[in-house]
């Protein structure tokens, strides 16, 4: 029975001389990523790429609207897109048109993902050739935050006007499901293991009927819990009866940006109006503290003021967890908060600073200055300003991501 066994012999060698040199080609044809942050320029349409952290130096710009024209033309053949267009751009946007509110990169780094809120959609920009991947129209006509997974394969966008968030492979474009929420959902996070969405609800921020006594009129807000594998409704959480039994009972249950303790036991967010911020402990489901941030004696309080109705928008934590990062939006400053004591540092002089989040090293706060078009980090151990690099015209989202190395732009620019 030699023959036999010396043909399986040579059957198996000619499978590692197949196969063999192919796994070895794959894996050296991955393409090697760097950290970078993405600063989405709303107004603009364009989204920068900068260093993570260090100098935040610029490395390249993306045009996330590349396809304008022919998103143009659709608007304007359908009067009730062009009623929205109009609408987005005479108030949220402040007479400017919403180019890019959220973004993210693919996890092998080839393609960055944006909402576009002027235009109701996600799409897939190839970081490689500038062009459109794939496009999603969210239902409604705007689109607004974006999360994605911890292992970034699946990305929830807010859709506004529907009062739902759509789930999306980050790669296809592909829906993975969809979920109901209160009215104007905005914020989303995914819990650290996957496991759920928490989508924060903000009601109608574009009116002025600002003061308590017709807050009912703001509609449904709340926090909706899902099911991040079904989209099943876990849990919704009424800010408004947390409030009220913590004694606020004039103070506006809008949940704005919010952000988790490491340990995902504990929730800070802020709301509407308000200068400062609350902590809600999970497990007991209910506030526990709140801290009132000082004002800025130039800055009304006259809630019709307050661009969007919120006064502080923006909120982050180092990563060890000891310190809280808030954005004064319209007190014009940010601080960092020590969380234990929730005793503020130094106030940072910011031009309305409408973001917060944590360098790629966790050194530093990273704030964008809306109103003086640039980012600027600030160090969490000490509270002062490190420094600031200009970016395109009115930043709002500042986001961790991977590029290719020695990625520098788009071909063409």
């Amino acid at each position: 029975m030699p023959r036999p066994r010396l043909l399986l012999t040579l059957t198996a060698a000619l499978a590692l001389v197949t196969i063999t040199p192919a796994t070895a080609s794959a894996a050296t044809t991955a393409t090697p990523l760097q950290e970078v942050m993405f600063v989405g320029n709303n107004w603009d349409g364009t989204a920068d790429v900068i260093h993570s952290s260090g100098t935040y130096a610029k490395i390249g710009s993306v045009n996330v609207i590349p396809d304008k024209a022919a998103r143009m033309a659709e608007i304007n053949a359908d009067p009730i897109k062009w009623i929205y267009f109009q609408a987005i751009r005479n108030s949220v946007g402040e007479g400017h048109d919403q180019f890019v509110d959220d973004m993210y990169a693919t996890p092998d780094g080839r393609s960055m993902v944006v909402s576009r809120p002027s235009f109701a959609d996600v799409v897939s920009i190839d970081l490689t050739t500038g062009k459109v991947n794939w496009r999603f129209p969210v239902e409604g006509y705007r689109a607004d935050h974006m999360a994605v997974s911890a292992d970034g394969t699946r990305v929830a966008v807010s859709a506004s006007t529907a009062n739902k968030v759509h789930v999306l492979d980050i790669t296809t474009g592909r829906q993975l499901g969809q979920f109901a929420t209160g009215d104007k959902p905005h914020e989303n996070i995914f819990t650290k293991d996957g496991t759920y969405i928490w989508n924060m609800s903000i009601g109608d921020v574009n009116t002025s009927l600002d003061s308590p006594g017709w807050d009912w009129t703001k509609g449904d807000r709340h926090i909706t819990v899902v099911d991040a594998t079904t989209f099943k409704q876990v849990k919704v959480i009424d800010m408004r009866q947390r409030l009220d039994a913590f004694g606020l009972k004039d103070y506006s249950d809008a949940v704005r940006p919010a952000v988790f303790s490491p340990d995902e036991s504990t929730f800070y967010f802020q709301v509407s109006f308000f200068n400062g911020f609350f902590e809600y402990d999970v497990a007991t489901d209910r506030i526990t503290r709140m801290k009132t941030l000082p004002k800025n004696p130039d800055t009304s309080d006259d809630r019709t003021t307050m661009v969007n109705d919120s006064r502080h928008h923006g909120l982050s934590m180092s990563p060890s967890g000891s310190k809280l990062c808030v954005a004064g939006t319209m007190d014009d400053y940010a601080t960092v908060v020590d969380r234990a004591t929730l005793q503020e540092g130094p106030l940072v002089a910011a031009s309305k600073p409408y973001w917060a989040t944590v360098g790629g090293d966790g050194k530093d706060c990273v704030i964008s200055e809306s109103g003086a078009d640039r980012v600027t980090a600030i160090d969490f151990a000490t509270g002062e300003k490190r420094l600031s690099v200009p970016v395109g015209d009115h930043p709002q989202r500042v986001r961790l991501a991977h590029v290719p190395e020695g990625w520098t732009g788009p071909a063409g620019g």
